[in-house]
């Protein structure tokens, strides 16, 4: 499949390279409720509508500046696919922002119409309303990179060492280490060496942080006071520093849903970071392995992913400036 960048133009700053698959199973192609978006340097996007890319412009969109995101609907809930569309069609009306505040307030006003939308489309019953993960990355064109991370996708940094996850899921465990109910080994085993497709919050949907009996309609942005000291340094909206000498893959959750998605995840520095490989040379080569080398226990899933290398380090600094039973969401 061809990367869904190979239209578009991130200047001299950037290489990057994306592709959004329904499944590598030739025998299993469930619906692809996946969406990923991409604004280049020009204006000029890329997403899924209908499972398709769709290619469009932004107008008044400023020279330079780039807006990557990925988004997993959640099936559990109907209409995953059609809520991941929506919010990935919505984000190209949302005007660059330069800010981490001006980010979050745009992001999180888009997160409460799209509630309402929703819930006019169905009825107020929030435990049937749909949701997706949203983790996006925003990048001035002279200032450090923005994250915004809603659910259970991720960015990971990956060098030539190690894969560093660099977001935080939105899961019970991770609900739990926030209440002291969890420390630092328990809570990465469940996060990142088991299989476990339950979440607690996701855009449109809400949250349920703070009790989980309850569905708030609100986000729950994790910062530094609210997250276990073990987790303090990922906050969910923070400035990056993307370093020049390593790899950023945005991806959804179905490129670790397996059995030991650690030791998948170890083998993602050997296939990505060789030296003077292309980007679209190793995203292909991490779905050729995935299909060719599937991991233990693997549950079928979409496969959405965007990888990016920049060629000069972007500087910025990491301060911050379980659902109710009968509505836990897979995605």
């Amino acid at each position: 499949m061809t990367s869904l960048t190979d239209q578009l133009d991130f200047g001299a700053r950037l290489s990057v390279a994306a592709r959004c698959e329904a499944s590598i199973s030739k025998l299993q192609m469930p619906e692809n409720q996946d969406n990923l978006l991409l604004i280049d340097a020009r204006g000029q996007a890329v997403l899924m509508h209908q499972q398709q890319p769709l290619s469009q412009t932004v107008a008044d969109w400023p020279a330079g500046h780039v807006r990557l995101a990925v988004l997993d609907g959640m099936g559990g809930h109907g209409q995953g696919r059609e809520a991941a569309e929506a919010v990935a069609q919505a984000l190209l009306q949302v005007p660059a922002c330069h800010t981490l505040q001006q980010l979050g307030q745009q992001l999180d006003a888009l997160h409460h119409r799209l509630q309402q939308q929703f819930r006019q489309l169905h009825d107020a019953d929030s435990f049937r309303r749909p949701g997706t993960t949203l983790t996006l990355l925003e990048i001035p064109a002279d200032s450090a990179p923005l994250l915004y991370h809603v659910g259970d996708s991720r960015l990971y940094e990956i060098s030539a060492d190690a894969a560093r996850p660099l977001t935080v899921d939105h899961v019970p465990a991770t609900a739990y280490a926030m209440h002291g109910l969890l420390d630092e080994q328990q809570w990465w085993q469940q996060v990142h060496g088991e299989h476990r497709p339950q979440i607690t919050q996701a855009y449109i949907l809400g949250n349920a942080f703070d009790n989980p009996q309850v569905l708030d309609d609100g986000l729950h942005a994790l910062d530094q006071a609210s997250l276990p000291a073990f987790l303090q340094h990922l906050p969910d909206r923070r400035a990056l520093t993307l370093r020049s000498d390593a790899l950023y893959l945005l991806a959804t959750d179905g490129f670790w849903s397996c059995a030991r998605p650690d030791l998948w995840v170890a083998r993602w520095p050997e296939l990505l970071a060789r030296p003077g490989q292309p980007v679209a040379a190793a995203l292909e080569a991490l779905y050729h392995d995935y299909r060719q080398h599937p991991p233990p226990a693997l549950h079928i899933d979409n496969l959405s992913a965007i990888l990016l290398r920049p060629h000069v380090a972007h500087h910025g600094n990491i301060d911050e400036t379980a659902l109710p039973q009968a509505a836990k969401p897979h995605d």
